[in-house]
């Protein structure tokens, strides 16, 4: 945890979203138990992967079953405190790509990301937080997608200019637009 507590640290935020982020998760939220599985109800770690084609102009992404919305791939930490491993593994299981690299080791994005309550498996999850680190990575596009039948049913490149139109959770257009400007920083 004290790696996770010096990248968070570290990160210089983009915005007065993830200052507030930040500034909360430092004078609060670090102190609870168990941030790492989801034995803490109300906050834990989630790890994400946002990935770009080459040319920074389309994003990778699943049509996520629960919220029935196209989404960045990603998933809880449980109990595995190498968050960028969490991402690697999520992006892996949840889209079949093989060929992709890391950006940049550092973090990308922290954001404390609400979660509606819903039901997953026929079991009902209450409204929670996740404390969500995401990770920059790039991938050729000629790569075969296979979606991951449990968790989504669709496996897409999206152009940045149609991701709203694409995503149905509003709530999280500003994280992707956000993350979609911070990305093509990268290619300048």
């Amino acid at each position: 945890m004290e790696a996770i507590i010096a990248a968070i640290t570290a990160y210089q935020p983009a915005t007065t979203q993830e200052v507030a982020d930040k500034k909360l998760f430092m004078e609060q939220i670090r102190y609870q138990e168990n941030l790492l599985t989801r034995e803490n109800s109300d906050y834990h770690f989630s790890s994400s992967a946002w990935v770009v084609n080459p040319e920074y102009d389309k994003t990778l992404m699943i049509y996520h079953n629960i919220y029935q919305s196209y989404a960045w791939t990603g998933g809880h930490a449980d109990g595995m405190s190498d968050l960028l491993q969490v991402a690697k593994k999520e992006l892996v299981e949840e889209t079949g790509i093989k060929n992709y690299q890391v950006v940049t080791e550092k973090l990308f994005s922290f954001d404390i990301l609400p979660v509606p309550a819903h039901y997953k498996n026929g079991k009902f999850i209450k409204e929670h937080n996740h404390i969500n680190t995401t990770y920059l990575f790039v991938a050729p596009e000629t790569q075969n997608l296979q979606i991951k039948p449990d968790e989504n049913s669709d496996v897409k490149w999206i152009a940045a200019d149609k991701l709203e139109q694409a995503v149905a959770e509003v709530a999280m257009h500003p994280y992707y637009r956000k993350l979609m400007n911070k990305a093509k920083k990268f290619k300048e």
